[in-house]
């Protein structure tokens, strides 16, 4: 099968990355792949949505390294091909990123993601899903058990008043955001510089506003899910602590997070227990979960990261498994044609 990964830009994807450990082990399994940036898709008069694919050399890549150099190097092809030639389009760029500098693409691969799943092409995550995923509003459409106690506002009275009923602090951040920017943890609504943060960070837009919880010095943990369950191989778990730098607040590896091998209790399990059916009611096939203690700080489902680090730290490679779960998805797909909505079969 051919898959596409939408990423944000091809010169921007890294060895280290999770869509390239994803791409190597498509390539290890037979399959073709290319890649697909905001500014590729064509909607021509005939209503074919075409797409100006990335495709690298042909190779089995031993090395991670020796791929990113293929893929943006001079020996990638730009070919341009119908959508309905793509088997799975793999939803993996991060829309914050583009937030600021480029507005336009941060929703071009939810707006044509749903294009091309409009023409059987099985697309992941669910593009609907990833439409109402599109800030941080959505964790607040989970069970309360599983969220910290959080403020939505861009008034400063309301975000004082309740810096005040936090006992330990709260973190204060954007509504919109990733990568630990602009994450600023506050003790007390009398710190003389709290205006400065919160200017900065409501030029943003809408900040939120949690009570601060104590475990996360000793950093978060990122646990994969896949259909909506632990993604995992013989009790081997997709799962890492995420370790922040001394001094840091931000356990985020953008921000100089470390990665280190965690073991994967009943709490966490319970906790990912308990965000499943909204998982899979929205179609989200691949996300991770960034959990501290019972609660869970965030839910990734553009761009979660961490595969490469958790082969590194297990012995275990668990992109394969990814592949392979896409493979008998699109079989399904084949099998029961038209029978299966996009936002059904991605998790099933």
């Amino acid at each position: 099968m051919r898959i596409a990964f939408f990423v944000n830009s091809i010169e921007g994807e890294a060895s280290s990355y999770t869509t390239t450990a994803l791409a190597l082990g498509a390539i290890a399994r037979g399959h073709e792949i290319c890649y697909l940036t905001p500014g590729d898709f064509v909607l021509r008069p005939d209503d074919s949505l075409m797409v100006r694919a990335t495709i690298p050399k042909t190779s089995k890549y031993k090395k991670a390294d020796a791929f990113i150099s293929a893929l943006q190097g001079d020996q990638a092809q730009l070919e341009t091909i119908d959508i309905k030639e793509v088997d799975v389009l793999f939803l993996r760029n991060d829309p914050s990123e583009d937030a600021d500098e480029r507005p336009w693409a941060a929703q071009a691969g939810t707006i044509f993601g749903r294009l091309a799943a409009e023409r059987g092409v099985l697309t992941v995550n669910d593009p609907d899903g990833l439409t109402r995923a599109q800030n941080k509003l959505y964790f607040q459409g989970f069970p309360e058990a599983v969220r910290p106690t959080t403020l939505i506002s861009k008034s400063i009275e309301e975000i004082r008043a309740f810096i005040d009923q936090q006992k330990q602090g709260a973190i204060l951040k954007p509504l919109q955001g990733s990568g630990g920017k602009n994450v600023f943890k506050i003790t007390s609504s009398k710190e003389a510089n709290l205006n400065q943060i919160f200017e900065a960070v409501s030029g943003e837009g809408y900040l939120i506003a949690q009570g601060y919880l104590p475990d996360a010095t000793a950093g978060d943990v990122r646990l994969f899910l896949m259909n909506g369950k632990p993604l995992q191989r013989d009790g081997a778990y997709a799962a890492f602590r995420r370790v922040p730098a001394k001094g840091e607040v931000r356990s985020n590896m953008s921000a100089a997070g470390s990665a280190a091998a965690v073991e994967v209790t009943p709490q966490i399990l319970a906790v990912a227990e308990m965000v499943r059916p909204k998982l899979v009611e929205d179609g989200m096939f691949l996300v991770g979960l960034d959990i501290v203690g019972d609660k869970i700080l965030e839910i990734n489902v553009f761009t979660p990261g961490g595969l490469p680090d958790i082969a590194e730290l297990h012995g275990v490679n668990l992109a394969p498994d990814v592949i392979a779960a896409l493979e008998q998805k699109v079989a399904m797909k084949r099998n029961y044609a038209g029978m299966l909505s996009n936002r059904t079969l991605a998790t099933l």
